[in-house]
């Protein structure tokens, strides 16, 4: 499939994925040091959701997170 994409659509996937693997990375490190109580929810759920697609590394900063 990769041999069929313009290369600025090859930009644009990789950009994508950039921007995809930093986010995840974010979230699996505020887990980390977040502490249990300040989190909703059992903290290895959201380690799957917050690196499966941008939407539940969202969902965590916007739900998961107590303030």
């Amino acid at each position: 499939m990769a041999k069929t994409l313009t290369p600025q659509q090859k930009r644009v996937v990789g950009a994508a994925v950039a921007v995809q693997l930093v986010i995840a990375l974010l979230t699996l490190r505020d887990l980390s040091r977040r502490p249990a109580e300040k989190v909703r929810g059992p903290k290895w759920i959201w380690r799957i959701l917050g690196t499966a697609n941008t939407a539940g590394s969202a969902t965590y900063w916007v739900v998961g997170r107590r303030r």
